[in-house]
């Protein structure tokens, strides 16, 4: 809703601004200002605006904020240049159809007490005013009808004989400020990346220069269903600010090939620190090794008494620590070397010292030597088994280091034939796996077990080996109670334990391991090598989705209008598409029509014969075919009707103010401020406006 402001007899208004208020703050010194109409951009620079929302001294079309108010009138006098203590000119003021008398009173003492004002012209309707200033132009006759649509609200005003019937007046709590709502909501829901970008001012400027009123919603909807060329040719578009981002060059052939050697440099000096670290570890293994054997020697040449001393000295506790730390420097030297570790290594004569009660026979030891033989049999068993372990674990890491050796001089020799054979294994163990994950979740068979739920039976869950065990149980059970038990008399019978054994299960389990580490190895060695390789997702078949990076382009900050050009004003017609469940402006004419004081026919058609529209938001392309089709459809048959726009919508109720305060009987029909101290707030509410020119 925007304010305007004149002196007398002007043509155009001085002063037009949004009625609204801003007190942001300073951003440095942290003081508060006040901002009338719409904030200056520049502002922006020094006060933090967006913590301050614009507040309107206006609920629907009725003043109830008058701190507000006076703000707003103080920045219109002041533009005016009438910046004294008191204002000496008479004021004309315009408000809403039936406004109510609180409000009428409360700005009456406004603008007597505080600014002092002589008298008041009050209260003009703004479309009585836009309706008499066009019957002056010819465009509407004395009898007819004047629908405002306005920022928040709309009015249907008939009027007889050239002046106004407020009895018969409809209103609908609907205007500019819906539409605007509601095409901001859409495309914010549309392109939400761009939602800083939909200000209220850019979206207020899409509507008045995109938006239009469809002759017929349901039928225009089809069209942009269907997406026909029609739809095509219906479509705005709103391009945003975009900076194409800069190519990017190709490398030419010489700085690949410099990239190249420069990589193979790096790898070189990578292999030969490798080369180097490794000399120096055999280097400190030998000299480990010397040293230790050096140090047994020593051992043997001392005297059983000074053993003891001697290993003090040392900083070992036993001659068998040494001999241990010799036999892990040499397995150490040797897998350093690369060189095939002992599977077995023989029983030193200090292991058999060790476990010297082993080989000796039953018969001949003591009971407390039999306790010691079997303590030093299960030692020797569980040093034995550690040390398998340990060398199994030697040989499987050579075995490793060895084939991703043979794998890498694979790659090296042909890359593009290595990656196709890894990536078709990985297809290959992929689908073993997922198989296995289905045979074990829900078998993926169909033998009647599915229960009515939608769940999956038990035999489904089971492999093949574990399904015949559970034919074999049942089927000895069953032969069980037929009769006598003769169960375990053939020797056929005892083979059904072999069959029922859970070996075949832990083979399976193996092998789902075995495969599910492999395809985790060939899965790393793909992310290594490959850049577009994605492994697949743990949920099932279905494969993750790649990141998609892709350069912005222009089509990116483009807003595309479509549907929204007529679904957003349609809310004029239809509030309920934003829940507000009210007339629109063909059903208020209807009502209007319909409370008219005197029934007759007569004075309806003359009426419907001059329907002038008016306000901001009759301006819409097809406003006026659409409002005559609703109001033809709710009168009877052959009835004349007539829709015309305003010469000027927007300013058309000023002119009409403005003419009246030009004319010379004016100053009769003021309010002055000796009518308000005698009078009084009662005399206001039998204050009628004679809009007589």
């Amino acid at each position: 809703m925007a304010v305007h402001i004149s002196a007398l007899g002007e043509d155009e208004p001085r002063v037009i601004f949004r009625n609204i208020v801003q007190r942001p703050r300073h951003k440095t010194t942290g003081e508060t200002v006040t901002v009338v109409g719409d904030h200056n951009p520049a502002l922006l620079r020094y006060f933090d605006c967006t913590r301050s929302g614009p507040r309107s001294a206006f609920d629907g079309n009725v003043v109830y904020q008058f701190e507000i108010m006076e703000y707003i009138l103080d920045f219109g006098f002041d533009r005016l240049g009438a910046d004294q203590s008191q204002i000496d000119h008479p004021v004309l003021i315009t408000e809403c159809a039936c406004n109510p008398i609180q409000s009428r009173c409360r700005m009456a003492e406004l603008l007597f007490e505080s600014y002092g004002v002589p008298s008041i012209a009050a209260f003009g309707v703004d479309a009585a005013f836009s309706y008499k200033y066009n019957q002056q132009l010819g465009i509407c006759n004395s009898d007819g009808l004047a629908i405002c649509s306005g920022f928040m609200t709309s009015h249907a005003i008939p009027f007889i004989n050239g002046e106004p019937a407020y009895e018969a007046c409809c209103r609908t709590n609907v205007g500019g400020y819906h539409v605007t709502d509601y095409l901001k909501q859409l495309l914010s829901l549309k392109y939400p990346h761009h939602i800083s970008k939909l200000t209220w001012e850019k979206v207020e400027d899409l509507k008045m220069e995109h938006c239009y009123i469809a002759p017929d919603y349901t039928s225009e909807v089809r069209i942009f269903q269907k997406g026909a060329k029609e739809a095509e040719e219906k479509t705005r578009c709103w391009q945003l600010p975009w900076t194409p981002a800069p190519a990017e060059e190709q490398p030419s052939e010489e700085e690949l090939a410099r990239k190249a050697a420069l990589k193979e440099r790096q790898g070189q000096r990578l292999r030969e620190m490798a080369e180097a670290k490794r000399s120096s570890r055999i280097n400190e293994l030998e000299n480990d090794i010397r040293g230790l054997e050096f140090l047994l020697k020593q051992l043997k040449q001392v005297e059983e008494n000074n053993v003891p001393a001697f290993l003090r000295e040392t900083g070992y506790a036993s001659k068998q620590e040494i001999e241990s730390n010799l036999a892990k420097a040499i397995q150490s030297l040797r897998k350093a070397k690369g060189e095939q570790v002992e599977t077995e290594e023989k029983m030193d004569a200090s292991m058999a010292d060790k476990y010297n009660l082993v080989n000796v026979p039953d018969d001949v030891l003591t009971p407390e030597q039999l306790k010691e033989k079997r303590k030093q049999l299960f030692l020797k068993s569980t040093t034995e088994a550690r040390q398998r372990a340990k060398q199994k674990r030697i040989e499987e890491e050579l075995e490793r280091e060895k084939q991703m050796k043979m794998e890498e001089e694979k790659r090296l020799e042909n890359p593009e034939r290595y990656l196709e054979d890894l990536r078709a294994k990985y297809r290959e163990l992929s689908e073993k796996v997922e198989q296995r994950k289905r045979l074990k979740t829900n078998g993926n068979n169909t033998n009647g077990n599915q229960n009515g739920s939608g769940g999956v039976g038990r035999g489904e869950r089971l492999n093949a080996a574990q399904r015949e065990r559970m034919r074999l149980l049942t089927t000895a059970a069953f032969d069980r109670g037929k009769g006598e038990d003769t169960f375990g008399i053939k020797d056929e019978d005892w083979q059904l334990y072999k069959l029922m054994s859970r070996d075949n299960d832990d083979e399976e389990d193996e092998k789902s391991n075995e495969d599910e580490a492999d395809l985790a190895r060939v899965s790393s060695r793909l992310r290594e090598i490959d850049p577009t390789f994605f492994p697949k997702s743990e949920s099932g078949s279905s494969t993750a989705e790649p990141p998609r990076f892709r350069p912005l382009t222009k089509e990116d900050f483009q807003l595309i209008l479509g549907v929204e050009r007529f679904r957003c004003p349609e809310v004029l017609f239809q509030p309920n598409l934003i829940g507000i469940d009210q007339s629109g402006l063909d059903e208020m004419a209807g009502v209007s029509i319909r409370r008219l004081p005197c029934k007759n026919q007569g004075l309806e058609e003359r009426i419907t014969k001059s329907i002038l529209m008016t306000g901001g938001s009759c301006q819409y392309p097809g406003m006026a075919g659409r409002l005559e089709a609703g109001i033809r459809m709710i009168r009877p048959c052959g009835t004349p009707i007539t829709v015309v726009r305003a010469s000027d919508p927007s300013l058309d109720a000023w002119r009409g103010a403005s003419v009246y305060a030009a004319a010379m009987q004016f100053p009769n029909q003021t309010f002055s401020r000796t009518d308000y101290y005698e009078k009084g707030e009662d005399w206001l509410r039998r204050y009628q406006f004679n809009y007589t020119l």
